[in-house]
């Protein structure tokens, strides 16, 4: 397996980036509503370490959307975790023949998980960005459960369509490499 990134690669990881941002800024309107997750972890299945690359393309732009304030600098670490943990959580499914159905409903919790704690891992940053003690830092977040709950409730359902995603950009990588 090649090391580098091909033409194709770079061109692709680009384009994937730009739609992840583009997916989010047409969804806007809805509060904490967004196909990130999905994304990440059908990246993450079937580009593995490479998945990072779309991931950093839409963080790089959203900060150049939205400008590199402080808001964005948690970006930097809370899409990894997602990233890290399908990186655990899908060669452990391939290798048990986990069945299509159950890796569905897996990646469906794996994302809203990660939705539903998006403030908890947003509120360190948040901490310290602002000074905030340790009950100020527990007062943000228990402020924003109504928001990670609906975070999570999106990104479950999106959660559905990570196998089917995964399943359609390994058909694509086929064609192109033949």
């Amino acid at each position: 397996m090649k090391k580098g990134l091909t033409v194709f690669e770079t061109a692709l990881f680009a384009m994937l980036g730009s739609l992840m941002f583009l997916t989010k800024y047409l969804m806007q309107a809805i509060p904490n509503i967004h196909l990130l997750a999905m994304f990440i972890a059908a990246f993450t299945i079937v580009y593995r370490a490479k998945a990072l690359i779309p991931l950093y393309v839409y963080v790089l732009i959203d900060g150049i959307v939205g400008g590199f304030a402080m808001w964005w600098l948690p970006y930097l670490y809370i899409w990894l975790t997602l990233w890290g943990a399908v990186m655990l959580a899908a060669p452990a499914m391939e290798r048990r023949k986990v069945s299509a159905k159950k890796q569905t409903v897996i990646y469906m919790l794996l994302c809203a998980l990660h939705g539903l704690t998006f403030g908890t891992m947003y509120a360190p940053m948040q901490a310290l960005m602002y000074g905030l003690s340790f009950k100020a830092t527990i007062a943000w977040i228990v402020a924003g459960l109504g928001f990670d709950l609906a975070h999570g409730v999106g990104d479950f359902f999106a959660g559905a369509l990570v196998f089917p995603l995964a399943g359609l950009l390994r058909r694509l990588r086929k064609g192109f490499q033949t």
